[in-house]
């Protein structure tokens, strides 16, 4: 089985502390990571720097939104279209994301998120779900996380 740290992971959130936050438990768990701000840093990245093996996606951001990242990165062909995406969000449930959140659901099946996590994460399920779609394996959390 192929290892956490031979995939490349980018982590886009407009909230510092939760896209170091982000970062830091993929790291910890042996991925790669590289961070975006938004979803314009994020295209800026994949179009002109690397292709990641998977992104974790914030919803609700400036400049352009999750939702307007992911319908702009799955019309944009292969390898684009089925980069897998993990959706974190604080906002599925209120105002500002549930709109979103309907339209994530309305994509067509092959177009959705891979997962959709609601704020505040835990480090296992968010490393568990990753090392799940991308089938790796990866280095083991303390006891007390």
């Amino acid at each position: 089985m192929t290892h956490a740290s031979e995939k490349r992971i980018l982590v886009v959130d407009d909230e510092p502390d939760v896209r170091d936050f982000v970062a830091a438990i993929l790291e910890d768990a042996g991925f790669m990571v590289d961070t975006a701000q938004d979803g314009v840093d994020a295209m800026d990245i994949i179009k002109d720097k690397f292709l990641p093996d998977l992104i974790t996606l914030d919803m609700v951001m400036p400049r352009k939104s999750g939702i307007q990242f992911l319908r702009e990165l799955r019309t944009m062909g292969e390898p684009f279209s089925q980069l897998p995406v993990v959706v974190i969000t604080a906002h599925a449930r209120d105002e500002f994301g549930s709109k979103d959140v309907k339209e994530l659901t309305a994509f067509a099946t092959r177009q959705q998120p891979k997962v959709v996590i609601e704020k505040p994460i835990t480090p296992h399920k968010l490393v568990d779900a990753i090392a799940e779609i991308l089938r790796v394996e990866y280095d083991p959390f303390d006891d007390d996380e």
